[in-house]
Formats: C-alpha cells, sequence, structure tokens
C-alpha cells in the first residue's frame, strides 16, 4: 500500500481492480484517475503521481467530450504494462497501439461509443450542458459504470498480453 491508499481502498476479490476504480471515482477521481491509480501499485507509479498525470483526462480530455477518460486512464495503463521504452522499440509501440484499440473497440461494442459527449448525450464543454449533466446525475449513474467496464476489459487484455508472451 503506498502513501495515498487505505486499507479499504483494497478489495479482496477477483475483481479487485474494477471495485477500486469504481470507489476512487465515486470518491471525486476523474474517470482517468480512477482507472490508472486501480493499477498505479501494480506497475510501481506512485499513486500521487498517476492522479496528477492522469488529471486533465477527465470528462473527454479537460471535459471537451472527446475519447471517455476511462479510456485514456487506460492507455496510460497500457503503455505501462507494454509500452516501448526506447523510441527506437517499434514492436512495443505497436503491440499498445494494437491493445488500445482493442480495449476500444470492446467498449464500443458494449456502450456504442467511445466519446464521452456522446455516452452521456451531454457536451460537457457547454457549462449549461455540464450542469445539467450534473443535475440529472449522469456522473453518479452513467460513469460508474463506463469505469467498471473499461477496468475489467483491461484486465482482460493484459492477461490476455501476458499469455501470449
Amino acid at each position: 500500500m503506498n502513501n495515498s491508499q487505505t486499507p479499504d481502498d483494497e478489495p479482496n476479490t477477483a475483481d479487485a481492480e474494477p471495485q477500486l476504480a469504481v470507489k476512487r471515482f465515486c470518491d471525486g477521481c476523474n474517470c482517468a484517475q480512477a482507472v490508472i491509480t486501480s493499477f498505479a501499485d501494480r506497475y510501481g507509479v506512485d499513486t500521487e503521481l498517476a492522479m496528477r498525470i492522469s488529471s486533465g483526462l477527465g470528462g473527454g480530455v479537460g471535459r471537451m467530450g472527446d475519447i471517455c477518460g476511462t479510456l485514456s486512464g487506460a492507455a496510460l495503463v497500457l503503455g505501462l504494462h507494454m509500452g516501448p521504452k526506447t523510441a527506437d522499440d517499434v514492436s512495443a509501440k505497436e503491440a499498445t497501439y494494437n491493445a488500445t484499440r482493442l480495449l476500444q473497440e470492446r467498449f464500443m461494442a458494449r456502450h456504442g461509443s467511445n466519446r464521452c459527449k456522446e455516452l452521456l448525450q451531454k457536451d460537457l464543454s457547454i457549462p449549461a450542458e455540464y450542469q445539467e449533466a450534473k443535475s440529472l446525475g449522469l456522473f453518479k449513474n452513467q460513469c460508474p459504470d463506463y469505469v467498471e467496464t473499461v477496468v475489467t476489459l483491461l484486465s482482460q487484455i493484459i492477461e490476455e498480453s501476458e499469455l501470449k508472451e
């Protein structure tokens, strides 16, 4: 456990990462932060650093409604898992791109889109629509499902990649 975690943050079940990510999201992390901090210990990344590095990715990157922050956070995790250590490691770069693409495809198959503004049917870059999304409880009612889906799919893709090694 690192300096930002409490014993309550660490469920002891097989689906610990999805549960932890949803808990962190519900406790105030943005969607990208919830995903990456749930994997930070696994990759030796300080939770505080993971929080800071992913802080601008929520709401479809800066609340612009583009790629769902859960997917952006997951792309960071996939980079930690399989990304290149040097600029000339083309095979690791391709493996990371392929895994990131696969994650998005699986997410879109389940939820119909990978874009925040389409998932929530609100443009968070427009203050009135952001407030409407909050008042409708979209962040509390819809986003935890997206967080759980991404972390579950991400865990599956990581496991599949480990089986190939």
